[in-house]
């Protein structure tokens, strides 16, 4: 439980602050930033839980601000802590940006919330689209008539409010896998992992119950039964709050009764090694005054899919200009702002493969001359549909309510491009004419 919360400037003033119990004064917000201050001159790095004279400080950062949570007690500082990072979401969703202004600007529905939000120090409703229904940015007060905070926080379902109507009922499930890879000039993997997430879009009325269930081959062991096709081991995973744990944990069911509208369901991680999905190369010739580059991709994923809006970005010197493409596929784009040409298809086949040629003026050769030119590596941006890596895959989704509707399921598969899909092809060629196209 947290006795006082309160939001402070970077000196350590406050912004604003709430009180929900009397076992701890108001002074003690003074005392936080002079204790860190303490830390930083002994050398001891900082944590988000500090412990002073019996009292704990629990707080986070977020631009330039503290939000602080103080507790005389044993208090469970993990629950706390995650309060404040979702009390720092409710707050950006109301205001666009969490800043002094904004708090400054929004005293008294900033008020209205963390009364919202936490009870005698115990944290209640954290969902924004259910505190919406009772604080409103148009009007700085509650509607009475929608005001009913105790009914809500004693239901065991405070993410998804009462009486939600559709006149067809569909709920859409997206798998959506971004490989991350770093490949050596000849083809060794330095680095490969797989990130996946589970996104749902709800349309259903009343208050659903889903089961969700995988290939998951820790289900397939702990219940004895046999996967008919490949089972996946997934890593790290992490659900939204609607999520039974327990019954998880027991029976590796994922069921939950969903937020109406977007959200996230779970995320995970395959750290099994995975070949690139699009492969490229360059091979560069330095000609006096000016380059040329011979890029070859390829599809190495299965022929019967294919990669949509794929770009491939080869790096050049910032100094290149008058460039020239010519492409067997696609189209080229010379990007002079981030020193690099981007190849474009709207779509690449699995198993085929295509070549382009570019040609550039060097006004200064002296960067190539001293070694000064960095190898910057190529990266790739695809989007493959109905494909996963992992090969994972939706046994089934049901949809259970009271009144006995048929729900629609829509299940989606895509594989992309991670943030950091770099390919380190980009070699020096000695002096022999590059292959035509």
């Amino acid at each position: 439980m947290a006795s006082l919360v309160a939001i402070l400037d970077p000196k350590g003033k406050s912004l604003i602050q709430r009180r929900y119990r009397d076992d701890v004064s108001e002074d003690c917000v003074w005392r936080f930033v002079p204790l860190l201050l303490e830390l930083e001159d002994d050398g001891k790095m900082e944590t988000p839980c500090l412990t002073k004279d019996g009292v704990s400080f629990m707080f986070i950062r977020h631009s330039n601000l503290y939000l602080l949570a103080i507790s005389p007690k044993n208090a469970n500082c993990t629950e706390i802590i995650l309060y404040l990072h979702r009390l720092v979401q409710v707050l950006v969703e109301y205001f666009g940006h969490l800043e002094e202004e904004a708090i400054r600007d929004n005293f008294v529905i900033i008020y209205e919330l963390l009364d919202e939000m936490m009870d005698f120090g115990f944290p209640q409703v954290t969902e924004s689209k259910m505190l919406r229904g009772y604080i409103t940015q148009e009007s700085y007060k509650l509607d009475m008539q929608l005001a009913r905070p105790v009914a809500d926080v004693t239901n065991a379902v405070s993410w998804r409010p009462q009486g939600i109507h559709y006149r067809k009922n569909e709920v859409f499930l997206d798998v959506i896998e971004s490989v991350n890879i770093l490949a050596n000039a000849d083809g060794r993997l330095v680095r490969s992992e797989v990130l996946g997430a589970v996104k749902i879009k709800c349309y259903l009325s009343g208050m659903p119950e889903l089961r969700l269930g995988l290939n998951d081959k820790i289900m397939f062991d702990t219940t004895g039964r046999t996967a008919r096709g490949k089972a996946v081991e997934l890593e790290d995973v992490k659900f939204h709050q609607c999520v039974r744990l327990s019954k998880f944990e027991s029976e590796r069911t994922i069921s939950f009764i969903p937020p109406d509208g977007d959200f996230d369901l779970m995320s995970y991680r395959i750290s099994t090694p995975t070949q690139p999905l699009v492969w490229a190369e360059a091979s560069v010739e330095h000609k006096g005054s000016r380059v040329e580059y011979l890029v070859k991709v390829k599809a190495q994923f299965k022929r019967r899919s294919f990669a949509n809006n794929v770009e491939i970005h080869v790096p050049v010197p910032d100094d290149a200009d008058s460039p020239k493409f010519r492409a067997g596929a696609g189209s080229v784009q010379y990007v002079p702002a981030e020193s690099c040409f981007v190849w474009k298809m709207k779509k690449l086949g699995g198993g085929q493969d295509h070549m382009m040629r570019a040609h550039f003026g060097l006004p200064s050769v002296r960067s190539v001359q001293d070694g000064t030119n960095k190898r910057v590596p190529i990266t790739c941006r695809f989007e493959i549909p109905y494909f996963t890596v992992s090969g994972i895959q939706v046994r089934y989704l049901k949809a259970m309510e009271k009144s006995g509707y048929q729900a629609l399921p829509w299940v989606r598969y895509i594989t992309q491009n991670g943030d950091d899909y770099s390919l380190r092809t980009v070699e020096e060629n000695g002096g022999a004419p590059l292959a035509p196209i």
